[in-house]
Formats: C-alpha cells, sequence, structure tokens
C-alpha cells in the first residue's frame, strides 16, 4: 500500500488508546480544496487519511496522534472520540455536493479498494472491534449524514470490515413507531440503540433525537428506506447489529 505524505499541523496529543475507525467523506467541490482545508491552521479540521477518488491515499496526521475530524460525537458512552480514533476522509461530495441531476456521487471502485486496504491496515496496527467501526452519522447523528446512504458499507462488512446485519424473511404488516409515540415499545428501542452504541437517552417517547438515530440506523444499514420511523424490518435490523455487537 502506496501512502503519500501531506502533513497537516492540526493535531495533538492523545489522551486515550486507539479503539475506533471513523469513515467520512469530504463532502467538498474537489480533493484539493479538502485537503487544502484539512493543511489550514485556521479551519481546525483534519483526519489521519484522505482517500482520493482514483485510489490514492494521503497521510495527513500520525496514527499515534489525535486527528480533529469526529467534533462533538459518542459512542458506547463514550467522547472525545478523536482521542480514542482513526479519521479517514474519503473524497466524495456527498449530500453537500450532489450531482447535477440532484443524485449523491458514487464512490468509484477504485477508491472503495483503497479505502478496505486502508481499513485493514488500520486494523492490523490497533485493536478495533467490529463494533466500533463507525460512521460519522453514527456518532453524530443529529448535525452529520457521512459517508452517506451511498456507502457501500455491506461490500466493506464483506471484506471484514463492520458489522453487517441479516434482513429479516417475513415483512409482517405493522405500524412503524414515529414521531409523537410513546410507551415500552419506544423505550425498547430506544434501549437497543443505546446498546449499539449511540447516544440517546431512553425516554419512552419517539422524540426528535429518536427519529435521527433512526434515520442514522437507516443510513448505514438499511440504506434504500430512510424514513426516520422505525418499522418491522427496521427494529429486526437494529436489534441483529445490538446482538452482533454482543452488547
Amino acid at each position: 500500500m502506496q501512502v503519500d505524505l501531506a502533513p497537516s499541523p492540526n493535531f495533538n496529543d492523545r489522551k486515550h488508546a486507539v479503539d475506533m475507525l471513523v469513515l467520512h467523506y469530504t463532502g467538498m467541490d474537489s480533493a484539493d480544496a479538502a485537503l487544502a482545508r484539512m493543511r489550514d491552521p485556521a479551519s481546525e479540521v483534519s483526519a489521519h487519511y484522505m482517500v482520493w477518488e482514483d485510489g490514492r491515499i494521503t497521510q495527513l496526521v500520525g496514527e499515534d496522534k489525535r486527528a480533529w475530524h469526529a467534533g462533538v460525537s459518542s459512542w458506547q458512552g463514550d467522547n472525545d472520540l478523536n482521542s480514542r480514533s482513526i479519521g479517514v476522509e474519503i473524497v466524495n461530495g456527498g449530500h453537500d455536493v450532489p450531482l447535477a441531476v440532484g443524485s449523491l456521487p458514487p464512490y468509484p471502485d477504485a477508491q472503495i479498494d483503497a479505502v478496505i486496504t486502508l481499513c485493514h491496515s488500520i486494523l492490523a496496527n490497533h485493536g478495533i472491534p467490529q463494533a466500533r467501526i463507525v460512521a460519522h452519522s453514527d456518532i453524530a447523528p443529529a448535525r452529520k449524514t457521512d459517508p452517506g446512504e451511498h456507502f457501500p458499507w455491506a461490500r466493506l462488512a464483506a471484506s471484514g470490515i463492520g458489522l453487517w446485519p441479516t434482513a429479516a424473511n417475513n415483512q409482517e404488516s405493522d405500524t412503524p413507531l414515529r414521531a409523537g409515540d410513546r410507551g415500552e415499545a419506544v423505550s425498547s428501542l430506544q434501549e437497543d440503540l443505546t446498546a449499539i452504541g449511540y447516544g440517546l437517552s431512553v425516554t419512552g417517547t419517539y422524540d426528535d433525537a429518536t427519529g435521527l438515530t433512526v434515520l442514522a440506523f437507516q443510513r448505514r444499514w438499511r440504506p434504500g428506506h430512510l424514513s426516520g420511523e422505525a418499522d418491522f424490518q427496521t427494529r429486526h435490523l437494529i436489534r441483529s447489529v445490538r446482538d452482533l455487537s454482543g452488547r
């Protein structure tokens, strides 16, 4: 694996050992613009690596240092995720710079092949559990959507990177849990999402935070159904990911 160096000044010392991997998209007009921003001291933003559309890999911050990519976020009860994680920025305009027709820009095969190779290298260097390989949208569902529902998480999981649940064979007809609902079913849903790692309070009320968390889950594990409502299949997948997480 060839890695080019483009050092960023935007880092400091870690406070914790590395046990997470966070994947992002750049969400900018070009790779050059993203690289320049992550090397600009005024931006106070960086990542350990950036993966170009043609598969090139650039390292900005050493893995032993704390890059500034996660922002205000949490996972499995942990905060200061910058201190715990390796951050990988994948060049893609995403929701911020969609295609002219309005769809999300695809991730080229060469780029995803490079992401998989890089992730395997990172996992070989650090004891990162599969349940702590996450999307930026997982750790900050109220404010982030990257790397987006168009990112091929299933392909990564097939390569041994991250969890992937099995869909339910039967499609039960039910009424989805949605905004304003209250009761034990909502509490159970919130408990399952919290067990996976999402920073969500168990209130028994399907509030805005719950809807955004369900949407973040769907963006990662049910990308063809972005409703923010918890229907039968979504609830099944949530329970499956919880079980795969061993929590």
